[in-house]
């Protein structure tokens, strides 16, 4: 009897120092997990993410917005679509004849090939569309977005409602500091201002970019005023992937791809009313 406990005793001690040793050797994998870069849009409790190439383009389709004077509504329609239609990515391929971040058909009216594989081409033809339908905005979004895609499976679009709201939200300036990126480490990426001045020129040409003398960094305007300082600084964030940018500073508040937390923190040095400063 005292063979078998002290055999029973051994046994679980041993289970005991395996179980120990499998849990440290997740520990010590949960450290070495491989970075992932982010892009998350939230409004309270609720919050959606993209990769930093997804949440580029939706910044593009909600640019576009702003610049044509259309409603965020257009922009959560628009994005909810090209989320649906390519994953948020200028693909050059699909069914049939199909291109680009909203699939549209060379054979169906919608342009040459290279017009429709050019994004900035794509969303405005997506928005001439979407604005020809009379009251879209009072849509439910899988309503108003297959009046324009005429998709065979039309029921599709509503799955990405949420994110592509918050999304919308954030980019069109109505939800403030909701926009963050988690990136690589700046200190290892080379902003670029030809890179960050050129991007802005497609996306919102009614914006200005001014480099600061004695300064790594340029300042951003847009007019009409309204909302134009968190419709900048969103936009650079979501941008910054493609531009390098690694800081973004509007009013007191400042967002940079070093921070662990993905977070906008108070900065001592805001920026000047109306503007929003880019550190490259």
């Amino acid at each position: 009897m005292r063979r078998a406990l002290g055999a029973l005793v051994a046994a679980v001690l041993l289970l005991a120092v395996a179980v120990g040793g499998v849990v440290l050797a997740l520990r010590s994998l949960e450290t070495d997990l491989p970075f992932v870069a982010r892009c998350t849009a939230t409004d309270g409790d609720a919050s959606a993410t993209l990769a930093p190439d997804q949440a580029g383009n939706a910044a593009m389709i909600a640019a576009i917005a702003v610049e044509r004077g259309l409603p965020a509504r257009a922009v959560t329609i628009a994005i909810a679509t090209a989320m649906q239609e390519s994953r948020l990515r200028n693909i050059d391929y699909g069914d049939r004849d199909s291109l680009g971040l909203f699939q549209q058909r060379p054979s169906q009216g919608w342009g040459t090939e290279d017009q429709v594989m050019d994004p900035v081409y794509a969303t405005n033809a997506f928005y001439d569309a979407l604005v020809e339908i009379d009251g879209y905005q009072d849509m439910e979004v899988t309503v108003a977005a297959q009046e324009v895609q005429r998709s065979a499976f039309p029921e599709a679009y509503a799955q990405h409602e949420s994110m592509a709201r918050l999304f919308a939200s954030s980019l069109t300036g109505w939800s403030e500091a909701s926009l963050t990126c988690r990136l690589a480490d700046g200190a290892e990426t080379d902003g670029d201002d030809d890179a960050l001045v050129g991007l802005l020129a497609r996306d919102l040409p009614s914006a200005s970019a001014e480099p600061l003398d004695g300064r790594d960094a340029v300042r951003l305007s847009l007019d009409p005023a309204d909302r134009a300082d968190w419709v900048l600084a969103h936009w650079a964030v979501a941008t910054a992937e493609l531009t390098g940018v690694r800081e973004v500073v509007v009013g007191d508040l400042r967002w940079t791809r070093d921070d662990a937390t993905d977070g906008w923190a108070t900065t001592s040095e805001p920026s000047p009313d109306g503007t929003v400063l880019i550190v490259g």
